[in-house]
């Protein structure tokens, strides 16, 4: 992940670019902030679909995605419609991620929404809200003539997509969070179920609480990837081993790397040979 704050386009270009040509990694991630949420508050941030879509074209073969879209910023059905475009641009290379957007608890994250002039709803009504959103963009992913439909925060009338993505029967849905609402959408909608980091004990717990969620509704658990995001240590790289170690062995076997910047040069190719070649 190359959080798209207080760099440069150029910069992040050059190591997706770098990193397209590395078989070890296999995605790379962007993240879903207006505001920087680290560093200079008033610093450079770039909006997250529109750069994702920037770098489907200037990549080949690296899986791509956000970590994760917030929910709230944007309507389900222009959502689908942003994602459907960057799966085509890719060449159906799309992981759709999506959340119910920043915790109260995060006032740098918090504050975006009140610059932008966008509402902030409790966290109750944002996971209702991403319940109905996945609804409604896997149908207007997957049906084939216009439908209607009548939730309690999202209302369409003759809703339909045209193209469809690349992806049959659409991108996977990765869903990102901790809280046990979150999961219950997880436990429904993901094919990927992403937890930001934190303490490794708590995330085993909460991947424990999503196959409980599964089992409710005669899901199995087995079809949800476990993803978990996990900082790097440029100057401490066997930290970052351990910790990609412990989880892989906690059963997360999708583990999305964070850099921090400014990228060292040839940081992608560190990244393969440091972390990922030596934690296997």
């Amino acid at each position: 992940m190359t959080a798209p704050q207080q760099v440069g386009y150029p910069d992040v270009l050059r190591v997706w670019r770098e990193a397209d040509q590395i078989p070890e990694i296999e995605h790379a991630w962007l993240f879903d902030h207006l505001m920087p949420i680290g560093g200079d508050p008033d610093g450079p941030i770039f909006e997250g679909w529109t750069l994702l879509s920037a770098l489907a074209a200037s990549t080949e073969r690296l899986r791509l995605g956000l970590m994760v879209t917030s929910n709230r910023f944007r309507p389900p059905a222009i959502l689908a419609k942003i994602a459907t475009t960057v799966d085509v641009v890719s060449g159906g290379r799309l992981e759709f991620g999506i959340g119910a957007g920043s915790r109260p608890s995060v006032p740098m994250a918090r504050r975006e929404y009140d610059a932008h002039g966008l509402p902030y709803h409790d966290a109750a009504h944002a996971v209702e809200s991403l319940a109905e959103a996945c609804t409604v963009i896997r149908r207007l992913w997957t049906e084939d003539k216009p439908f209607d439909f009548a939730g309690t925060h999202h209302q369409l009338t003759g809703a339909f997509a045209n193209p469809k993505p690349v992806q049959h029967p659409h991108p996977p849905i990765v869903i990102g969070g901790r809280a046990a609402a979150t999961l219950r959408v997880a436990a429904e909608h993901a094919d990927r179920w992403n937890i930001p980091g934190g303490d490794l004990e708590d995330a085993v717990s909460r991947s424990a609480m999503l196959d409980r969620y599964c089992e409710d509704i005669g899901r199995d658990p087995a079809e949800i990837t476990r993803s978990i995001f996990l900082s790097v240590s440029y100057d401490q790289p066997e930290t970052t081993r351990e910790a990609i170690r412990e989880a892989t062995g906690a059963g997360f076997s999708h583990v999305i790397l964070g850099l921090s910047s400014p990228y060292p040069a040839g940081v992608a190719r560190w990244l393969a040979d440091e972390l990922i070649g030596k934690s296997v």
